[in-house]
C-alpha cells in the first residue's frame, strides 16, 4: 500500500473521527505531562508541599506502571473500549482533584489517579489500533500519535508558565478536562459500534491478579530507585532495594528473554527500553549542561529541546512513509540517537560552538522519531490474536523502567562526583553506550508473523 493510500485509509470517512479523536486526546495528555514540570514549583510553594515534591512525579509514574499492566490484560480479555473510557475518566478526574486540591496530599492523590488513567488510556489505544485499522496503516497511525507530542513540546511550557503566573496554577489542571470533553466526544463518535471480541481460547484474566501484584512491585521499585538515586545513605539504600524489586518483577512482566534481547518480541521490547532510556536520560542533562557550562538562559536552553521535538516529528513522518525496511530504520534510528548524544556532549568544551549541542539534539530527536513508531508497529505485528494488550503493556513497562534506571544511574554519578565537565562527559558516555547497544540488537526482531 502506497503512502498516499495509507493516509487515505487513516482519514477515510469511516476512520476520520476516530483518528482525530485519538490525536486530540493524545495531544492533551502530552500537554499535561509536559506542563506538570513547569507548574510544580508554584504548586509546591502554594500548597506548602516541597517535602513531598518528588512524589508528584514518582506517584504518577508508579500508578502508570500498575495501570499499564492492568489495561493490557483487561483489553485482551474484554476488548479496549472499557479500559479506554475508564482511563479517560480517571485521567480527567485526577486533573479535577489536583486542580481543586486544598493540600499537597490531596494533590498527590489526584496525580496518582491521573497516572492510572493515562496508563489505561495509552495501552487501550494500542489494542484499538490493532483491531480497527488495517495493518498497512499502522505506521501512519503511530506517526500521528507521535506528532501529537510536538505542539505541546513547543508551546506547552510557555503556556503553562503564563497561566500559572497570570491566572493560577490550578487552571493548568482544570483547563485540560474542559478541552478533553469535546475531544472525547469526537473519539466516541468515531469508535466502531463494536470491537473485535477476544480471540478464541484467549483467557485474558488467567494471570490478571499475579500480573497486577508484580506490576505494583515494579512500581514500588521504580519509585524507590528514583527517590533514592543521587542521595546519600539512607536514600541510597532505598535505591538498592528498588533495584532488587525491579529485578524480581521485570522477568514476570516482560516477554521471556527481554533482558538479553532475545530474537523476536523480546528484542523489540528491549530496544524500546534502550532507546527511551538513552534519549530521556540525556534530555535531563541537555538544559543543565547548556546553562551551567555554557551560560545559556533557561529559555535559550529550551530551544534545544524544541528542536529535538520537531525532529522527532520529522522522523515519525519519514518512517510512516514506509520507504525503508524496518531493520534499516531501527539501525539508523538508534545510531542517530547515539551520535546525537555524543555530539551534544561536546557542549562541555568551551572551544566547541554551542550550536553543536543544538545540532546533536536534533539528530537524537530524528533518531527516536524513526525508532518509536516502528517498534509500536512491530509489537502489534508480533502479537498473537488476543495478546496485543499484554504485549503493548510490556512495551510501555520496558520503556518506563529502562528510562528510570538510566536517569537514576546518571543522576547518582552526577550527585556523587559533582557537576564537572568530566562528570558530564561520563554521564553522556554511559548513555551513548546504551543507545549503541540498541543499534547492535536492532535487527533481532522476528518479522515472520
Amino acid at each position: 500500500m502506497s503512502a498516499t493510500s495509507t493516509e487515505s485509509a487513516v482519514f477515510s470517512p469511516r476512520l476520520r473521527a476516530l483518528s482525530a479523536g485519538m490525536v486530540a486526546l493524545s495531544t492533551l495528555v502530552a500537554f499535561e505531562y509536559l506542563a506538570v514540570a513547569t507548574a510544580m514549583p508554584v504548586v509546591g510553594r502554594e500548597l506548602d508541599g516541597y517535602h513531598l515534591y518528588g512524589l508528584a512525579f514518582s506517584g504518577g509514574l508508579a500508578a502508570g506502571v500498575i495501570a499499564t499492566v492492568a489495561g493490557g490484560r483487561w483489553s485482551d480479555a474484554k476488548g479496549p473500549r472499557a479500559p479506554l473510557w475508564t482511563g479517560v475518566a480517571a485521567f480527567m478526574g485526577g486533573l479535577l482533584i489536583a486542580g481543586t486540591a486544598p493540600t499537597m496530599e490531596v494533590f498527590l492523590a489526584g496525580r496518582f489517579i491521573q497516572g492510572l488513567g493515562g496508563g489505561l488510556f495509552n495501552v487501550a489505544l494500542y489494542v484499538l489500533v490493532a483491531q480497527v485499522y488495517p495493518a498497512q496503516a499502522h505506521p501512519r497511525v503511530f506517526s500521528l500519535l507521535a506528532a501529537a507530542w510536538v505542539l505541546p513540546s513547543v508551546v506547552g511550557p510557555a503556556i503553562t508558565g503564563i497561566v500559572a503566573e497570570q491566572l493560577s496554577w490550578r487552571w493548568v489542571f482544570l483547563g485540560v478536562p474542559v478541552l478533553a470533553a469535546p475531544a472525547a466526544l469526537v473519539l466516541w463518535r468515531g469508535l466502531p459500534r463494536g470491537t473485535a471480541p477476544p480471540a478464541a481460547g484467549t483467557d485474558g484474566n488467567r494471570d490478571f491478579v499475579p500480573a497486577l501484584v508484580w506490576g505494583a512491585v515494579a512500581a514500588l521499585g521504580a519509585a524507590l530507585l528514583q527517590y533514592g538515586s543521587g542521595t546519600s545513605w539512607p536514600g541510597s539504600s532505598l535505591a538498592i532495594v528498588g533495584l532488587v524489586l525491579l529485578a524480581l518483577a521485570l522477568p514476570r512482566l516482560l516477554p521471556p528473554g527481554t533482558l538479553r534481547a532475545a530474537r523476536g518480541l523480546p528484542a523489540v521490547v528491549a530496544l524500546r527500553g534502550l532507546a527511551a532510556g538513552a534519549f530521556f536520560a540525556t534530555e535531563v542533562f541537555v538544559p543543565l549542561t547548556l546553562m551551567s557550562e555554557r551560560g545559556l538562559s533557561p529559555a535559550q536552553a529550551g530551544i534545544a529541546l524544541t528542536g529535538g521535538a520537531l525532529a522527532w516529528s520529522l522522523g515519525s513522518w519519514i518512517q510512516g512513509r514506509g520507504s525503508f525496511g524496518r531493520a534499516t530504520v531501527l539501525r539508523v534510528g538508534t545510531a542517530l540517537i547515539a551520535a546525537g548524544i555524543a555530539v551534544t556532549a561536546l557542549a562541555v568544551f568551551d572551544s566547541v560552538p554551542v550550536l553543536a549541542a543544538f545540532a546533536g539534539w536534533v539528530l537524537a530527536g530524528l533518531g527516536v522519531g524513526l525508532v518509536y513508531p516502528t517498534l509500536s508497529v512491530l509489537v502489534l505485528e508480533l502479537s498473537a490474536p488476543g495478546e496485543e494488550g499484554r504485549n503493548s503493556a510490556s512495551l510501555g513497562i520496558g520503556e518506563s523502567v529502562f528510562s528510570i534506571v538510566a536517569v537514576a544511574a546518571t543522576g547518582a554519578i552526577f550527585a556523587g562526583f559533582g557537576g564537572t565537565p568530566a562528570v558530564y562527559l561520563a554521564c553522556f558516555a554511559l548513555l551513548v553506550v546504551m543507545a549503541g547497544t540498541g543499534a547492535a540488537v536492532a535487527g533481532r526482531f522476528d518479522h515472520a508473523r
